[in-house]
């Protein structure tokens, strides 16, 4: 079964709640996890890892937290997801060129790589503007 995985569905669940705050307003941690019901020391990694691929900025001490690195017009879904799961693929061989050695006359292999094109298409008309405002 094709899925993202639970950390990615986090990142979104906290990405949209930034995106709902005021831009510039850093928004803790623990009250973030609260919010969208994600354990805090996850939600911590979580967010460490967005920061570190500048989808987010972090902020230390007692009023540390976390605001986005962008506008939320600026950051789709695919983004998020990428950037937690890695490449969105519906098969190996989609990624990995030369991973199949029946790359070239499989007649799943076109298939596999519409879906994917039109997946990752999906993903990347959905940014966090549209959904903070929904």
């Amino acid at each position: 079964m094709f899925h993202i995985t639970r950390k990615a569905d986090y990142a979104v669940r906290g990405m949209v709640h930034l995106a709902s705050q005021p831009a510039d307003q850093i928004t803790l941690l623990a009250e973030m996890a609260m919010k969208v019901d994600v354990p805090q020391a996850l939600m911590a990694k979580i967010f460490q890892h967005l920061a570190k691929v500048g989808l987010v900025r972090s902020f230390r001490g007692a009023r540390g937290g976390f605001q986005l690195a962008k506008p939320p017009k600026g950051i789709t879904l695919l983004d998020i997801v990428e950037a937690i799961d890695g490449p969105i693929a519906m098969n190996r061989c989609i990624i990995e060129e030369g991973a199949c050695g029946r790359e070239s006359f499989c007649t799943v292999h076109p298939v596999w790589k519409k879906i994917q094109g039109k997946l990752r298409d999906e993903l990347r008309r959905v940014n966090l503007q549209d959904l903070a405002t929904r």
